[in-house]
């Protein structure tokens, strides 16, 4: 007995209800008579199926009418009726329904011959009525039907027949006279096709698969097309090929064949020139790659456009160009001019218009430069820039040339017309949504324990519980709920849970748009889209403080579950938008000092922000005095953060904050500084005068000392990029590295790759490692950025610990009207020679009683609220290195006054900094904004875990058991 096959079962049941369905004159679904239409199979009140497709998701009605459009274009039209492809496991493929017969046509072109086939031959099978039959028919005798002569081809000679009509089973005998027990159990047309022998190579197969047999197996294969070139510099044979076939977009390659003296023949490309010197080395004879030889069709050439330096200047003054990059423009001009070479040249094949190159020339031969040359590419739907010199996000000379080619030859790509009406009202709309939800929608700093655990069940739809709108004053009740995905994802340790609905509601008065964001459900809505647990909010959060990235955590959790979680770095932004919402204070004191330390550590942390270009940042207008309002710059900071999960680009978001002298401010805690008006004034750095120029040194010897401290292979890269021989010993190479750094531009090159784009983290902090004041410096760090965050307190410090104390009461001292650091320039002791010799030898000793306690002396304006002194010093601490040119150093040792030694925790700012430089992997690659807001949080989480360990070790201190904590308050 043959084994029971559920499939088959299936399919024959099938086939024997279209047979039904053929005998009542009924059509199978698919076929679509006039006046009809595709019926939806609704499953609830908001979701319906498509009865052709069991394999697609139920979706809402409007989406479900879009796919019964795509059915309809996709068709067979059949006389007056409309035949859909049918998905149904009538066959595992979808398919066909013919209207005459019970055939299923795979291919729309094969079911056009099937019809006129069927049309002609086919006659549709007669029915007698039961009640009209003889007796002895209606015992399911089928002998009276009439024959169906298009079942079998007509036999030719030489050809296999197929089976017999006679071979097929008969059916049994029933006592139901049903119509589906009139009809045979297998019914099926039979058709044998025609066989031929193949006259190349004698194989028997089908007639139709003939001609493609030929084709694949007997033809000779053509020769590739020559690639696309076109002469850049005739002058130098130098051509721009096509790198590959290919019918997308292909960055062309420089490609040399000079026939003059010298002769020279050479493709760009490393891979190309590899594979001559290993046919050379092997005496074989030398061969072309594909690149050159496709220069033997190459008959155009490129016309050279002259560049216009009013053009140039029109740039500068739109702010598409800074000054410095126009200049380079010029020079660059002119060394092509007296080279004789077009300096941009424009590279079109015919493709694509999303993508633009630009030939530039490049008077230094280096790897990305064999030939002269580089190829610039522009991206019109990203606005993004690429060449083979720089980073995606960084600017070159490159760029700039090919930036001014366009400019002036297709303006209109550099066209920033405001958007249409609809588009701005949009989002005007969405910008009111975005403060609702960060002014009503504050999630707070520890959230109770029941909205912290996980959700038991995660709910299937997500409604706004708004129902009227708050911002207008009659309150007018919201619209409906409408669908915005029935897909969303709710991300939680526990793992993944999709299609969850999410809706919103809009205000028909003012257009804002309501959405779910209620945290007391244990959920956070990033986009409608992704929804994070606060569960899983919180892991992150610990996560970010032991120096592990979001990304990392996201693929421990993909393992753990063995589900793939939406993207590491969406989910960063969900964290983000989570931290914005978060009520924290950001005090930034510590519970020892008071909000105003008088024992300052000023350390600085060197980070290389990778999407900070500090090149293209515009100088400030004249009237810009160098304050800013810190309260406004943290708001729009928390606003961008927040506007990631409304606005799905950031080319079209109001809320962006991109780094700018005139808007880019510190943190300094709400008690610590003076006001909200802070001091930021790095577009001095720009043109410093003499006197700042010479502070700068310690910034180079600082420079120098890293260099030396880099591995033997960071040293040779550095030297490779420098365009510096990379061979000798490792102090050969430094001293090479020196002297080439001379030179501004190598200098800048070495200071980017150490240091990064970014002039790094300066930072401020307490004896017991609290930070107070944080600020991320745009250009190289000096003692400026300190002297800005210093006189925005409220209460100057009475000693500062700085590595360069001398340069930071210099510049604090010229920047104002009466000297800050005083006595002696901030020195504990007059520079005479007995002081110094006494110091030197270590006899001198300065002791400043009133750091230990208060003073008792006459109450000063300027004296500190917790000292009573208003003395300030500039001192070294014993792990900073003094300038040993500077004889006068030794006045500046903390180790002079006995009252510092104990009560400063030199090791506190080594371990911050420490922890700071574990978060750079992850850190360095956010865009700037992100940046600053991601490591003021670290901070701010960091100094509340330090100020909880503090008040337990002053619990455990206090005596008799009294808990008295040593607080030190300002009046």
């Amino acid at each position: 007995m043959s084994q029971y096959q559920p499939e088959a079962e299936v399919v024959r049941l099938i086939h024997n209800r279209r047979f039904m369905e053929l005998a009542a004159g009924m059509e199978h679904v698919s076929v679509i008579k006039p006046g009809e239409e595709l019926e939806a199979r609704p499953i609830d009140d908001t979701l319906f199926a498509c009865p052709l497709c069991p394999k697609q998701k139920a979706t809402t009605w409007r989406r479900i009418q879009g796919h019964f459009e795509g059915h309809v274009n996709t068709a067979f039209r059949f006389e007056d009726k409309v035949i859909c492809r049918c998905g149904l496991p009538c066959r595992d493929a979808a398919h066909y329904h013919c209207p005459l017969c019970w055939t299923t046509i795979i291919r729309k072109e094969q079911m056009r011959f099937h019809i006129k086939y069927c049309r002609r031959r086919t006659a549709p099978p007669v029915f007698v009525p039961a009640h009209s039959m003889p007796p002895h028919q209606r015992d399911h005798d089928y002998s009276q039907l009439p024959p169906n002569h298009s079942d079998r081809s007509p036999q030719r000679p030489g050809v296999p027949s197929g089976p017999e009509t006679g071979d097929r089973p008969e059916a049994t005998s029933t006592s139901c006279d049903s119509p589906e027990e009139l009809v045979p159990a297998k019914a099926f047309p039979t058709q044998t096709l025609k066989r031929a022998k193949c006259p190349h190579c004698g194989l028997l197969l089908y007639k139709k698969n003939l001609a493609a047999h030929v084709q694949r197996k007997h033809t000779q294969k053509k020769e590739k097309p020559a690639l696309k070139s076109l002469c850049i510099d005739r002058a130098n044979g130098i051509f721009a090929v096509r790198k590959v076939f290919s019918h997308g977009f292909s960055t062309p390659v420089h490609v040399q064949r000079k026939a003059g003296e010298p002769q020279r023949t050479t493709c760009e490309l490393r891979e190309c020139r590899q594979v001559r010197a290993l046919a050379q080395r092997g005496g074989l004879t030398p061969t072309e790659c594909e690149h050159v030889r496709s220069l033997r069709f190459s008959c155009d050439s490129a016309a050279e456009e002259p560049l216009r330096e009013d053009v140039l200047e029109e740039m500068v003054s739109l702010n598409l160009c800074g000054a410095a990059a126009a200049n380079d423009c010029k020079e660059r001009q002119k060394a092509a001019r007296d080279a004789g070479v077009p300096l941009a040249v424009l590279v079109n094949f015919g493709g694509s218009p999303r993508q633009i190159c630009v030939s530039v020339h490049e008077p230094k031969t280096l790897y990305y430069s064999v030939l002269g040359r580089v190829i610039v590419t522009y991206k019109t739907t990203h606005n993004t820039w690429h060449c083979p010199c720089a980073k995606p996000h960084k600017s070159c000379p490159h760029k700039n040339v090919s930036r001014w080619h366009l400019f002036q030859t297709r303006k209109h790509l550099f066209n920033c017309e405001a958007p249409p009406s609809t588009d701005r009202s949009s989002s005007e709309d969405l910008e009111k949504s975005v403060r609702y939800v960060y002014e009503k929608k504050r999630i707070p700093p520890d959230p109770p324990g029941a909205a912290v655990d996980a959700p038991t069940q995660t709910p299937d739809k997500l409604l706004p519980v708004e129902t009227v709108c708050p911002l207008c004053s009659d309150e007018p009740p919201l619209t409906d709920a409408f669908l915005v995905t029935d897909a969303a994802a709710v991300v939680g340790m526990g793992g993944l849970s999709r299609n969850v609905s999410t809706y919103n509601r809009r205000c028909s008065r003012c257009g804002v748009l309501y959405r779910y964001q209620e945290w007391r459900d244990g959920l956070h809505n990033f986009n409608d889209r992704v929804i994070l647990t606060l569960e899983l909010c919180s892991y992150l959060r610990i996560n970010m403080q032991s120096h592990v990235s979001v990304s990392t955590c996201v693929s421990c959790l993909e393992k753990l579950h063995g589900k793939k979680f939406p993207p590491a770095d969406t989910i960063l932004r969900a964290y983000l938008h989570f931290e914005a919402l978060t009520s924290s204070e950001c005090a930034y004191a510590c519970v020892t000092c008071g909000p105003s330390p008088p024992v300052v550590v000023l350390d600085r942390h060197r980070t290389a922000v990778r999407d900070l270009e500090v090149s293209e940042l515009r100088t400030p207008s004249e009237d810009y005095d160098g304050q800013q309002n810190i309260s406004d710059f943290w708001d729009s900071i928390n606003l961008d953060m927040i506007s990631r999960g409304f606005f799905p680009k950031s080319s079209s978001n109001p809320f962006v904050v991109k780094p700018s002298y005139e808007n880019w401010a510190p943190w300094i805690g709400t008690q610590t500084r003076r006001s909200d008006s802070v001091f930021n004034t790095e577009y001095k750095k720009i043109s410093e005068d003499q006197t700042e120029a010479d502070l700068s040194a310690a910034a180079e010897d600082s420079l120098f000392d890293d260099l030396l401290q880099q591995q033997i292979w960071r040293i040779r890269k550095l030297c490779r990029m420098c365009n510096i021989d990379a061979s000798g010993s490792r102090l050969d190479l430094i001293k090479k590295l020196q002297e080439k750094m001379e030179n501004r531009q190598t200098h800048d090159k070495v200071q980017r790759a150490l240091w990064g784009a970014s002039g790094g983290w300066s930072v401020v902090l307490c004896p017991h490692g609290i930070v107070y004041a944080l600020k991320l410096n745009l250009r190289e760090e000096s003692p400026r950025d300190f002297a800005d965050l210093l006189l925005s307190w409220k209460h100057f410090p009475n000693i500062c610990l700085y590595e360069f104390a001398h340069d930071l009461a210099t510049h604090t001292n010229l920047r104002t009207d009466s000297a800050v650091f005083r006595p002696h320039g901030g020195k504990l002791a007059e520079a005479t020679p007995e002081n110094l010799q006494a110091a030197a030898g270590g006899k001198l000793q300065v002791s400043l009683p009133w750091l230990s306690e208060k003073s008792d002396l006459p109450d000063d304006a300027d004296a500190h609220p917790v000292t009573g002194s208003s003395r300030r010093y500039a001192l070294i601490h014993k792990y900073h290195e003094a300038d040993p040119d500077d004889p006068e150093e030794v006045l500046r040792s903390a180790d002079l006054v006995p009252e510092i030694p104990g009560s400063v925790n030199g090791p506190a700012a080594e371990q911050l900094l420490s922890d700071m430089r574990k978060n750079d992997d992850f850190l360095n690659a956010m865009a700037p904004s992100a940046h600053l807001f991601l490591m003021r949080n670290i901070i701010q989480h960091r100094n509340t875990e330090s100020n909880r360990k503090l008040e337990a070790r002053q619990l455990k201190r206090s005596r008799h058991g009294v808990f008295q904590l040593k607080r030190r308050k300002v009046k």
